[in-house]
């Protein structure tokens, strides 16, 4: 098992989902032989998923990683390059290319066309590697901002990185002293600029995809109880904050 994999299923079996499922398993194994270290687990499993579950806990969380930097409106200079970050997508011939994006991807397409349109000078660089896919994610992007109108010329693909550590790597190095326009998802941005500033790139952040939208606005009764929603924004900042623990680690070594 390579060490992207590895980190990859580490990082899926610490997801508090995959959690409370191993205290249910925990649980079951115990239930004869140690029927109070099973109801122990129960308990847990029962205590985790409702809080992870909570809009009240799972906003606070997100929260503080997503509002790091504000959104972008206009660089008084000029783009060079607008770098937008690898995501997700499922190749289905049946579907449009669009259609194939998943949500992050999506939502960072539409903030690269309307910074595009903000500053038509800057390229563009897409980036995300082949899974099993004919197209690398780089392609697949590049081909639904030209089906949406921007020139196929003004769009560079970075084929081979498999994370954001090595999207910083190999292109950090072709932008330094340019005007660069970094665009990811509001849980993801404070990470990948700790990268490309440690190329050398200082990026102008858009962040994009925000979780949560108003955390100051009104509330009804509704948002103190668990929702599935909030399971999967919990579930974002914990692994956001995984990655942000490991990105520390590997800055002392």
């Amino acid at each position: 098992m390579d060490l992207f994999l590895l980190k990859k299923v580490i990082s899926a079996a610490i997801m508090p989902i995959n959690l409370v499922l191993i205290l249910l398993t925990l649980s079951l194994l115990y239930c004869r032989k140690r029927p109070k270290r099973s109801v122990k687990c129960l308990i847990s499993a029962g205590l985790l998923l409702t809080i992870s579950s909570m809009p009240v806990v799972s906003d606070k969380l997100m929260v503080n990683i997503e509002n790091k930097y504000e959104s972008f409106t206009h660089s008084s200079k000029p783009v060079d390059y607008i770098i937008v970050l690898g995501g997700w997508h499922v190749a289905n011939d049946a579907l449009p290319v669009t259609s194939q994006l998943n949500r992050n991807s999506l939502e960072r397409l539409v903030e690269v066309l309307r910074i595009y349109q903000l500053h038509p000078e800057a390229t563009i660089i897409t980036s995300g590697y082949y899974i099993k896919d004919q197209l690398s994610h780089a392609q697949t992007m590049k081909q639904s901002l030209v089906l949406l109108g921007v020139p196929a010329n003004k769009i560079m693909t970075e084929n081979f990185p498999k994370d954001t550590e090595e999207e910083a790597q190999l292109i950090g190095p072709r932008v330094q002293g340019h005007n660069v326009v970094l665009v990811t998802n509001a849980s993801h941005m404070l990470r990948a600029m700790k990268y490309f500033q440690a190329q050398g790139v200082e990026p102008i952040p858009a962040p994009t995809g925000f979780m949560v939208k108003n955390i100051n606005g009104p509330k009804g009764w509704g948002y103190y109880v668990p929702k599935s929603k909030s399971l999967q924004i919990t579930t974002a900042a914990w692994y956001e904050s995984l990655g942000l623990f490991v990105q520390w680690l590997k800055s002392l070594l």
